[in-house]
Order: structure tokens, then sequence, then C-alpha cells
């Protein structure tokens, strides 16, 4: 036979999966086929008797293309629905977005105009609600070019009829429940929105701001300085001196906090003036005041200056000492400004000594009548004026820059003012809110466990939730309260869900076109129709009620909730809270958190930094794939590293899963699992070796999968792949499947295990490699399931028995052998002194113990080491020249050195026996065999 002959006898691999993935280019039509033929609905059907396992999607804002912390959330979402499935649950997606609130106001302002002005409220809603349809049409196409599977044409939107009515039926179970109340508040105002803010929308960004220090004369000097123990003449000067950094609030000022259990110091200035500062900043105070060196004359706790009274510096009225705990020494004087109508302590304390509330501010931020001589003017550019009217009245003590953290609008970006202002709030309190929020805590798993912590702080420590804004775009609070004293109808429950119901039927449009009289009769004249729509996180976090509650395939509470860290302040937190005060439990069983996104140097993405990596252009250069197992291998508890760079890396160990599923794919061809499988016990020892190292990969996997680890699955995976079957079962294995014949014992033992590896790889990436995973599980021989999402796991797979003649530690201490072997071939090669590593003959000297195992597999050492012959030695016997290595814990001599036997065309090993058949001068005994079908080459007997 010439050599072409031979070479027709090798069993070359072969495969139609190819080496290229090409998946930008191949994955979309991939997609197209599962949407064509209904694979989700179908997928559902198959599984519809198994346990439930809802994840409730937390749902994005419906304004503009997907970002990267977009495609982040959804995969990560789309992995644990798939591993959940996998795993033999039922696991629906409902997906969903957000459609109401202010982003989606400004964008269609610019495209029609403002509400009362071009367009009618009516009309605007309108327009918003077309605009927000199209935003969720171009979103929902790149969520699903990222391969994440749910009910694409029934998602869940805010902006549903439906939905908005069932909006106002929760409320009405919150207000039936007693957790609704109207008050006069200070809530964080927002003058570019003009509408009150919840705490979820408020971030701290750093502003330089101009700190004052003001002084307030006594008005009764006198009693100050008996307080101190002190004579001081009622002609004398006594200034209590506040400092603070926003002088705006001046005019709103009606008294000055301290605390009552801090010494307060009596300090003489130069000029005869007398300052009261708290003592542990009297120094620092008086160095900026220029008065370094003034006396201290007498000392005394805050509560001895209780209800004194100062002269406010502008206005002919006075502001009275109180006492609060809210005081702090970490800056300014211990002598607080307190403007009732612009602070939240502030607040609290003037509620408690009854002084009454100012707020001389507007919704646009403009001074009205009640502070004269700056009415008409903003208040950030007021600072100034007043700072000039404090110096001209001869109470400026101090004036310089300051550098501080302050609430800013999350959507303009804006600087937020605290205003009190008539709302409508969610008590944290009343009927036990609160504590109750904070147990039901306590029964939800945290993922990672500090979320647990940080939501229980929030909880803990918030406000009362203003749930009313004075906008267009959203769900209306249909009540009607009282004109005079703001308290709902008595029969408020009952015309909510009045409310609802004509809501569902025409649209909240329908609430605000309702004549009063047609419900309340003669009653319409003492009460109003409320007008102000509901904060959109009630919208969102409501939707275990809207979408949980109302559709037959989820489960309310949910399984899991799944989003960014930010939302432990955000939806998690409004989730909570609605489901505490309708049903007295959470919505959630377990809530898992992931960190942002960020570029290689750990900054944020900015498009001005031009460091934003956008999901699209990955999904055309890379394919979604990458993106999905860049997801997977990040650690997104903490920071996620993103650039183009690490997604090309991610791009190079993705190729080693797929080269290592070829190889196996390519050597199962013509391969019939029917008919050719063999019992695992009938396989050789390497081969049920490999199995095992599968075995305890999926053992790994499933423990991972359950705990949310993916990072570590992919680590496992790409181990296995790279370790155990690339760097040596594979490659030792090559010899066997393409020399020996097609169906000959040793052949079909390597088969069957790479067979049963091949079931199991595919499904345990399949959560992540979506796109993959199908298109190997189209080529695994046999048959099958359309989908691998409709398997669970592959229970084809057997560990070895601990005390097995060929277990792990026998395999450990071949592979150590085989290592120092490899690195002497090698070495020998560089120096010139050796071809490839089937032109050595290699002798292993071993401890007696080790002999003893490693000789069992002596005639077969030379296909682990790929080499042309192989021998076992005493340790003792080994000559100087031996390098030394170590194996199974013990010292090792290895001898590597060219062989002179001819070479086999076949197998290529060179060999003593080469041409010792006369009618195959060219082959080695075995290839004969191998060649003519008569007898059995055997490996690992």
């Amino acid at each position: 036979m010439t050599d072409n002959q031979y070479k027709e006898t090798i069993n070359l691999p072969k495969t139609a999966f190819p080496m290229k993935a090409n998946l930008a280019q191949r994955e979309p039509g991939m997609l197209k086929e599962w949407y064509d033929s209904s694979r989700y609905q179908r997928i559902m059907e198959k599984t519809k008797d198994r346990p439930p396992f809802v994840l409730h999607d937390g749902p994005p804002y419906a304004n503009g293309a997907i970002h990267i912390g977009h495609a982040v959330n959804k995969i990560l979402k789309d992995i644990v629905v798939k591993s959940h499935l996998m795993a033999g649950y039922h696991t629906p997606y409902v997906p969903g977005w957000d459609c109401h609130g202010l982003p989606i106001e400004l964008q269609v302002e610019k495209k029609v105009g403002k509400v009362g002005v071009k367009v009618d409220a009516d009309v605007f809603r309108k327009k918003c609600r077309e605009f927000a349809n199209k935003q969720i049409d171009g979103q929902r196409e790149d969520f699903k070019r990222l391969g994440v599977m749910g009910d694409w044409d029934h998602p869940y939107r805010t902006l549903d009829q439906k939905y908005e009515a069932d909006i106002v039926r929760a409320l009405a179970r919150i207000v039936e429940n007693g957790h609704l109340q109207q008050g006069v508040k200070p809530v964080h105002w927002c003058f570019d929105c003009g509408s009150a803010l919840a705490e979820a929308e408020i971030e701290y960004q750093d502003k330089v701001s101009p700190a004052i220090d003001v002084g307030f004369a006594a008005t009764d000097p006198a009693v100050f300085g008996e307080k101190f123990g002190v004579k001081i003449a009622d002609a004398e000067t006594v200034l209590v001196a506040i400092w603070t950094t926003t002088p705006w609030t001046i005019p709103a000022n009606l008294a000055i906090a301290l605390h009552p259990e801090l010494t307060y110091v009596l300090a003489r200035l130069a000029d005869g003036r007398y300052v009261v500062l708290v003592e542990e900043l009297a120094a620092t105070a008086l160095e900026r005041y220029g008065h370094g060196d003034a006396e201290i004359v007498g000392r005394t706790q805050g509560q001895a200056l209780e209800r004194l009274t100062a002269k406010h510096p502008l206005y002919d009225r006075t502001s009275l000492l109180v006492l609060g705990e809210h005081v702090t020494v970490d800056a300014g004087t211990g002598c607080v400004h307190t403007a009732p109508g612009h602070g939240a302590d502030d607040f609290v304390v003037g509620q408690q000594y009854e002084i009454g509330i100012l707020n001389p501010v507007d919704a646009r931020g403009v001074f009205n009548e009640d502070a004269p001589r700056f009415t008409g003017e903003h208040v950030w550019k007021a600072n100034d004026s007043i700072i000039e009217a404090l110096g001209d009245a001869g109470a400026l003590l101090a004036n310089e820059k300051y550098s501080h953290s302050y609430p800013h609008c999350w959507r303009h970006k804006s600087p937020t003012a605290f205003r009190v202002t008539p709302q409508w709030f969610i008590s944290m309190d009343k009927a036990g809110l609160r504590q109750k929020a904070l147990d039901a805590i306590d029964n939800v798993r945290w993922i990672p466990g500090w979320g647990e912590e940080r939501i229980h702080k929030m909880i803990e420590n918030r406000p009362d939730w203003c749930i009313s804004r004075q906008r267009t775009w959203g769900v209306p609070i249909t009540l009607f309260a009282d004109s005079k004293t703001g308290e709902p109808h008595p029969q408020s429950v009952e015309f909510m869900h009045k409310a609802a119901d004509l809501i569902e039927r025409s649209g909240v449009q329908a609430w605000y076109d309702l004549d009063a009289q047609e419900w309340l009769g003669d009653a319409a004249e003492k009460y109003e129709k409320v007008t102000d729509i509901l904060d959109v996180w009630f919208d969102s976090g409501a939707s275990h009620y809207c979408v949980l509650a109302q559709r037959d395939e989820l489960i309310d509470p949910a399984s899991i909730y799944l989003e960014g860290s930010d939302q432990h302040r955000g939806w998690f937190q409004s989730s909570l809270l609605t489901a505490i005060a309708m049903y007295g439990r959470a919505p959630y069983r377990q809530v898992l958190t992931h960190g942002f996104t960020v570029d290689a140097d750990g900054r944020k993405m900015s498009k001005s930094l031009g460091n934003v990596v956008a999901p699209q252009t990955v999904l055309k250069t890379l394919g979604a794939d990458i993106l999905r197992w860049w997801v997977s291998g990040a650690d997104y508890r903490y920071e996620m590293t993103v650039s183009d760079e690490i997604l090309r890396r991610v791009a190079d160990s993705y190729r080693r899963i797929r080269n290592t599923v070829r190889y196996l794919l390519g050597n199962l061809h013509g391969f019939d699992p029917a008919k050719d499988l063999l019992k695992l016990n009938e396989c050789l020892p390497l081969d049920r070796w490999a199995v095992d190292r599968a075995w305890h990969v999926q053992e790994a996997v499933k423990e991972h999968y359950g705990d949310y680890q993916y990072h570590l699955i992919q680590q496992k995976i790409h181990h296995f792949c790279a370790v155990d079957m690339g760097s040596f079962y594979l490659d030792v294995i090559k010899d066997r499947l393409y020399t020996m014949r097609e169906n000959s014992a040793g052949r079909r033992s390597a088969q069957t295990a790479m067979f049963h590896i091949l079931e199991a790889m595919t499904r345990w990436i399949a959560p992540v490699l979506t796109f993959t995973a199908e298109e190997i599980w189209e080529l695994i021989p046999g048959k099958r399931d359309e989908s691998v999402l409709m398997a669970t796991e592959y229970t084809g797979l057997k560990a070895l028995a601990g005390d097995a003649e060929f277990g792990n530690r026998f395999w450990t201490s071949v592979r150590e052998i085989r290592e120092c072997v490899s690195k002497e071939t090698e070495r020998l090669r560089k120096n010139g002194e050796l071809g490839s590593s089937l032109s050595a003959e290699v002798t292993v000297y071993l401890p007696d113990d080790l002999r003893a195992s490693v000789e069992r597999i002596e005639n077969e050492l030379r296909f682990v080491f790929i080499t042309s012959t192989a021998d076992v030695q005493p340790l003792s016997d080994a000559p100087d020249t031996a390098v030394t290595g170590e194996a199974g814990g013990q010292p090792i001599r290895v001898v590597v050195q060219a062989t002179e036997h001819a070479k086999c065309v076949r197998c290529w090993h060179q060999r003593p026996d080469v041409g010792m058949v006369d009618k195959h001068p060219e082959l080695c005994g075995r290839c004969v065999v191998n060649v003519e079908g008569k007898g059995e080459t055997r490996y690992f007997a």
C-alpha cells in the first residue's frame, strides 16, 4: 500500500462544527430560527409541571439605547433563569419596562413643547406613551440579541392601562391598611423638575459652596451673661454664632439649635463683643473670625440656654434657641442655623418647639414676598446678595469657600433643596411599616451577604416615603382630599377601586376628565380631586402585585430579584415597602446584587473619556456569547472591568472551550451511542478517569450555579478544557482514536468517554454560552430534544471509587512523571539534540512503590509520554546523567535520548518492529494489525 492508502486507514476527525465561530454572523440566524419556532413557548410548555422558579425582572427605564450595564444585568438574569431551568425548574421570565417619569417628559417637551404652553396634558401624555413604546421596541431587540430568553411578546409595561389600574389598586390596599398620610414636610426638591424627589432619585456630588459664620445678636445680653456667670450690660453685644453652607436659607431662619449636653463657651473679642460657641470648635471658629486671642470668660451647658432668643440679622423678628440631639461638633460652631422650611432635622425641631414653618421659596427656586429684599431672586444666585446684606448688617463673622458632598437630582445633575410642601407620604412608622420591613429583611437570602446590612441600615434610617409628584406623565393619586384639612375622603378606598376600573377601561386621562360631582354629589364642594402623580418608584415597586400576582405562570413572592447595587435604595426598597404595606411580607425570597462596569483603569464609562464599550458594537464584532462569557467570568460582587482588550482576552478563553468541543465532536464522527456506547466499567482506565474528572467538574458546576458563583464555573470549565483535557487526556488518546480500527474496543472506549463528557459539558455551558451550546447540541450524535435547554443534569457521568486500582492518585503521579519527561524532551529539542517527541526514547527511574504501580501500564507509557519508547526502572539504577524530578511526592529520575529506530509512516512512531512484515515494509507491528484487521491492539488493558 502507498502512503496515501495508509492515510485512508487513519480515522481523522470530521465535524460540521467550525473552528472559527463567526458568532457575530451566525447568532442572528439562530435567533430568528428560535423565535420563528416559538422556542421559548415550547420550552415553557415542556417544563410546566416542574416546580416553579421565578426571577422577577426589575424594569429598565424606557429611554435610550441599552448600555453595557444593561447588558450585564440582563445576561446575569438570563444565566440565573437558564441554570435553574436546567436544574429541573419551570422558569418563566417576563421582561418589563418602567415607562413613566421625568426623563421621558423632557424628551417629549423637546419635541412638542411644555404642557399648558404649546400642548394640553392629554395630548402630551399620548406623546409620552408613543415615545416610551418606541424606546421599548429598540431596547427589546437588543436584549433579544444578547440571547436573553423570555416572553418578549408579552412583557409588562408600567404604561399599560391594566398595569396603571393595578398601581391604583395597590395604593388603595396601602391606604386601607393605614399607611398613607398627607402632610407638610421637608422633601428633596429639584427646581429643574419642579417636583419633589424620592430618596432613590438623589445622588451626592462634590460642590463648592460659600461657608459663612453669622452672628445672631442676643435680645437680652444680660440674661445670656447670667447663664455663663458673667455680668453683661444690656448695651453690650452677645452674638450666637452659626455656620452654614447654604446662605440662601438665612431668610427662613426661625431658630438656633444647641446640643443639650455639650459645653458652650462665652468668648470676649478684642472689640468688646461676646460670642457663644461650642467649646470643641471655639478655637477654630475664633481663628476664622480673626480673633484667635479672644478670652474665654464663661462656660455652660447647652440646655441652660434653651428658649433664649436672638435677633434675626436681616429681619425684624427673633430666633429661638432650641435643643436638638442632631447637633454635632464635626464642623461649624455647635450652634446650628435652623430653618424648619428647609431641613429635615430643622423641621422636626420646629415641630417640637411649635415655632412654625417658613418657606419663602417657590417651586422654581425663586424667593417670594416672604423673603423681603430678595423677592424674585433665584436661591442659587441670591447667595451673594444675602452675604452682602449680612456684611452690611455687621453680622457676617467669616466667609470662605467650602467643598462638600451635596444632594443632586439624578436626572438633571443639579443641586436640590430641602423644601417644605404639602405632599402625600407612606409613613414609615404609622402602622409599624418600618419594623415589619426590618423583620422581613431577616427572612430573605441576600447575595452577596453584605446586601442585608446595607438595606437594613437604609430602612432603619429612611424618612417617610414621599410618593407624590407635581408632574404630568404618570399615574394619578386617585384621591379626593378635604380642601381645608387635606384629609382623604372617608370612602377613599372605594373610590380608588372605582377609579382603577375606570383607568383600566379608558386610561389615566379619564381621572383628569372626571367631574368630582359625579361621584361625590353635594360633597364635591368640600373636596378637591388630587392631580399629583405617583413617584415612579411606586410604579415599579408595586410590580409584585401588578405582575407577579396577575399572571398565572408566575409566583408571588418571587424566587429572586436581581439588580445593581444602587437598587438597595431604589427598586429593592420600594418593592419591599409596598409589599409589606400591602401584605406584611417581602416580595422576594432572594436578592442578588451586582456591581457596576468600569474600564481597565477603574474609571466609570464616559463618552468624554472615550472609554465606553457599547454592547451593540461587541455584538457586531465578537458576538453575544463573548459578552456573555465575559459577564460570567467577572466577579459581579465588585466593579466589573471591561475594555476592548479585556474582551479580546475573553474571546481567546472562549476559543479554548470551542476547540475542545470541536475535538470531541470531530472524533465522535460516525459514533452511534445507541450501538457503540460501552458501559463505563468496560472502558479503559484512562477513559474512566476522564469521566471521573468530568463528574467532579459537574458537581462543582452544580454547586456554583446554586450559589450564583458564575466566575468559579468559568474557571472550572476552562481548567478542565485546558489542563485535564487539552494538556493531557485528549493529547494521550489521539493516537488511539486515529490509528486503531474504527470499531475497536480501545477506540470505542475513548469515544464513550468523549460522548459522556460532551453531553455533560454542553449542559454546563448552556446557561452562559447560549448560542454555542445550541450549536453543539445539534451535532452531538444520538436522538435528543430540540434544545439543550429542554435537558436537565446529565446522569451519564460516574466517579471513580476512592480505592480504584487506576484512581486519581495513580493518574496524578503519571501526569507528574509525564511533566518531567516533557520538560527534558523540550530541552533537548531546543538544543537540537532531538526532533519531535516521537523521536525520543525515555527511561524513568522510580521508587519501588511508585514503580510497581506505574509498571502496570509500562507497555502503554509511550502513548502517555507521546514518545516512541518508554521504560520503567528502579530509582537505584539511575545513571548520573539522569535529570531529577518529583512525582507522587517522591524523587524520580528521567533519561531522554534520540532513538535510532525507523519511523512508521502511518503512526509516526519510531519502533524496532518497523518493516518486520514484508507486505508492509514501512509500518510498525501495531499498525499492521490495525490495517489488516487481524487481532486487537490494546491500551491500558
